[in-house]
This record gives C-alpha cells, sequence and structure tokens, in this order.
C-alpha cells in the first residue's frame, strides 16, 4: 500500500492550527502538552535524521489523544456554554480525530528514518544510525619499541 506523501510541517501546521483554535476555550491543561507535542515536533522537523526526535513526538502525540479525550470530556460542559466555546471545543475535538491519522503517518516517517521497535526503547537507549565509523581495528596495535625492518640493508649488532 503506497502512502500519501505528507510532509511533517503540514502536520504540524494542521495540529498547530487546531490546537490554537481550541485554546480560545480551553486553556491550559489543554494548552501544555499540545504545545509541547508540537515544539517536539519541531525539532523533528530540524533533526530530519534523528530517530530520536521523531520518536519522541510520535510518543507524544500518543500521550495527548489520551489528555485530550480526558480534557475535553470533563472541561466540555463548562466550555460549550457559548458559539466560541462550542466552536473551540470541535476544533480540540477534530484535532483529536486527526491524531490517530498523524500517528500513523507520523510511524512511517520514523520506519523511514532508520527506527525499528526493537532496535529503539522509547525509555532512551537508542541505536543511532551513523555515518562514521570506529577506529577500532580487529589487529592488535604493533609494538612501540620494536624496530622497523629496512628491506636491502643488513642490521649490524652491537
Amino acid at each position: 500500500m503506497e502512502l500519501p506523501v505528507v510532509n511533517l510541517k503540514v502536520i504540524l501546521l494542521v495540529h498547530w492550527l487546531l490546537t490554537t483554535w481550541g485554546c480560545m476555550g480551553f486553556l491550559g491543561s489543554y494548552a501544555w502538552p499540545n504545545f509541547t507535542i508540537l515544539a517536539l515536533g519541531v525539532w523533528a522537523v530540524a533533526q530530519r535524521d534523528s530517530v530520536d526526535a521523531i520518536s519522541m513526538f510520535l510518543v507524544g502525540l500518543l500521550a495527548t489523544i489520551l489528555l485530550d479525550i480526558i480534557h475535553i470530556s470533563v472541561f466540555y460542559p463548562v466550555v460549550a456554554t457559548s458559539d466560541r466555546g462550542r466552536f473551540s471545543a470541535g476544533m480540540a475535538i477534530l484535532s483529536l480525530l486527526l491524531k490517530p491519522f498523524s500517528c500513523f503517518l507520523v510511524y512511517h516517517m520514523y520506519r523511514e528514518r532508520g527506527g525499528h521497535l526493537l532496535s529503539h526503547d522509547f525509555l532512551g537507549h537508542s541505536q543511532e544510525h551513523s555515518a562514521y565509523q570506529t577506529i577500532d581495528s580487529p589487529e592488535p596495535p604493533a609494538d612501540p619499541y620494536a624496530v622497523p625492518e629496512r628491506k636491502g640493508q643488513a642490521t649490524q649488532g652491537y
């Protein structure tokens, strides 16, 4: 199945816009986690090859799904008493409905960056792929006190 080409910047822009409109009625406890996750998304855009940045953004999106469900269900009766509040609640709900699809797309971006569930632990133990090679060699180092052999010359003893 071929995925549509969706840029991470588009996902961030859509969620930023919906979060901003959602904050018109919902304050503090809705804004903090959502804008924090958007900041992680900006980090994932800036660090195009970082598995850590995209994985933290993905885990954050998953966490905000649960937080948004709790927040909207608790504060909806208070917020939805005016037209502005209903609009704000609608945008927060729309953002919540789009987050699983965004998680799906971000997960595929995570896989494209080289992340695998078995090789990357979300608790902080990552196996970053690097273009650098180690300077370690399988051969033991040469004896620093050995005299190099000279070809074509006889060695003289004292």
